[in-house]
């Protein structure tokens, strides 16, 4: 026989259990989106500490949606051999243009990413950072659900050497720095530049250039790397997604390797 009692408390008992162990961790990522889950998959791959906060029940960012919802993706030459790496299924469309199924992608990076090592916390969104000495030093985290229904509920903290906004094209982490605390970020003006109109080429190219440190500890992937230095959008291709979370990765890596 079932006890609904015994339910109730395997589920609040075990999700409990795993957010008392990020209460401190290495990396905390803001958004699930493709270059947040890449950047997950290779910093757990590396043996560092790592959590994503979404602030939705699913993960995948646009990447679900393909473009305009026709369910399929596009990546460039640069992007296929993370595809390869994470054996995600492709085709060559045409020279230097490969199509995947964005369901079936962002299932695969998800699995990926948690068989690695990382935590996936979804229904939680970063509202606020810890600032401390110059330097971003934990996540202030919340319910979506607390958000949407305009309810005043104190939010909880959690430490981590470095953030990822990997919010997309709100930059949503790097935005609410900027208002709250009145800091001058590592941007040309010192302030987010905003994301420019769509230019698929220079946005793929500049997505990678612009993944990097926005502020003492805190790094920018994805659309919010562009909207925080002033790219352009891409639209429904996806490899400089992938490429700017390897990057991401790469650099907190050799950041932590280095302390």
């Amino acid at each position: 026989m079932l006890d609904e009692r015994i339910i109730t408390k395997a589920i609040v008992k075990t999700y409990m259990d795993k957010l008392l162990d990020y209460v401190e961790t290495d990396v905390a990522i803001a958004g699930s989106g493709p270059s947040g889950m890449t950047a997950a998959y290779y910093l757990a791959k590396a043996g560092v500490k790592v959590v994503i906060f979404e602030r939705k029940l699913s993960i995948g960012g646009g990447m679900w949606g393909g473009g305009m919802m026709f369910n399929s993706i596009v990546v460039q030459e640069e992007g296929k051999a993370i595809l390869d790496e994470l054996s995600i299924p492709y085709r060559e469309f045409e020279k230097n243009y490969y199509v995947a199924d964005s369901v079936l992608s962002t299932t695969i990076l998800a699995s990926k990413a948690i068989l690695a090592g990382a935590k996936i916390f979804n229904g939680i969104f970063v509202e606020d950072v810890v600032l401390k000495e110059g330097k971003v030093s934990g996540a202030v985290i919340n319910w979506s659900a607390v958000d949407v229904a305009g309810l005043h509920v104190d939010p909880l903290t959690i430490y981590s050497k470095f953030i990822i906004d990997a919010t997309g094209h709100a930059a949503e982490v790097v935005k609410v720095l900027q208002e709250k605390s009145k800091v001058r970020l590592k941007t040309p003006s010192g302030k987010m530049e905003g994301e420019r109109s769509m230019w698929a080429e220079k946005a793929e190219s500049f997505v990678a250039a612009n993944t990097k440190e926005v502020f003492p500890g805190l790094y920018v992937s994805g659309m919010a790397a562009n909207a925080a230095f002033g790219g352009p959008r891409m639209g429904p291709i996806f490899g400089g997604m992938l490429i700017s979370g390897k990057k991401a990765a790469q650099l907190i890596i050799s950041k932590l390797k280095g302390e």
